[in-house]
């Protein structure tokens, strides 16, 4: 995939705190939208942990619009914003300076963080090797025979991290390439013929979903 497709530069955000709000906002939509939402926020200067919590609720959810599912990913930003306050005097380096599964633990115990967003925070913004699995990567597991339904998120997860040295870039780099080989190959009706992974499908070609 990186002889095919090179280095992917991800996540895209300026800064750690813009990456958090990205994981939280990005669940199911596609990333254009979650960036006119981001657009909005840096419109009113409130990339900011304190400044954005002290937001109200109306105003945020109206802000946060374009990313859609907007009242619940209010709720879930909020939610995450005030276990950053609560927790870590609304700093995001006490976070990250917490060992890897303590962090992951706690950000797992915020409602609507699940593992995809937890892992996203601790990976792009934190620097932290916790490998990031997606939609993406069970589709291109699953037709390519390397796992069998139903693919759970620690079986992938494991399934990579058991195989590759830790390493945050590492990690960073191999899942930005998935989502690549997903978006644009891997898709519900695959293109595999132009796929960097087409030498590596079974010899009957990809399994059915």
């Amino acid at each position: 995939m990186y002889s095919a497709l090179g280095p992917q530069n991800w996540w895209p955000g300026e800064s750690p705190f813009e990456v958090v709000v990205g994981a939280v906002l990005v669940q199911n939509t596609a990333w254009r939208n979650v960036e006119r939402a981001i657009a909005n926020l840096k419109q009113h200067d409130l990339m900011d942990i304190k400044r954005l919590y002290a937001v109200k609720v109306p105003k945020l959810e109206q802000l946060l619009q374009p990313a859609g599912y907007f009242r619940v990913k209010t709720q879930r930003l909020r939610n995450v914003l005030e276990y950053l306050i609560t927790n870590h005097d609304g700093e995001l380096d006490g976070l990250f300076a917490l060992p890897l599964e303590e962090a992951r633990r706690q950000l797992l115990e915020v409602n609507g963080v699940g593992p995809e967003t937890a892992d996203s925070i601790l990976l792009y913004a934190g620097e932290m090797p916790k490998f990031v699995v997606d939609a993406y990567t069970r589709r291109i597991l699953l037709r390519h025979g390397w796992l069998a339904p139903p693919a759970a998120y620690p079986e992938m997860q494991q399934l990579f991290e058991r195989r590759l040295p830790v390493d945050s870039q590492l990690y960073n780099e191999y899942h930005a390439l998935i989502v690549r080989v997903g978006n644009e190959f891997c898709r519900s009706r695959p293109k595999c013929e132009e796929c960097p992974l087409r030498h590596r499908l079974p010899r009957g070609g990809p399994i059915e979903l």
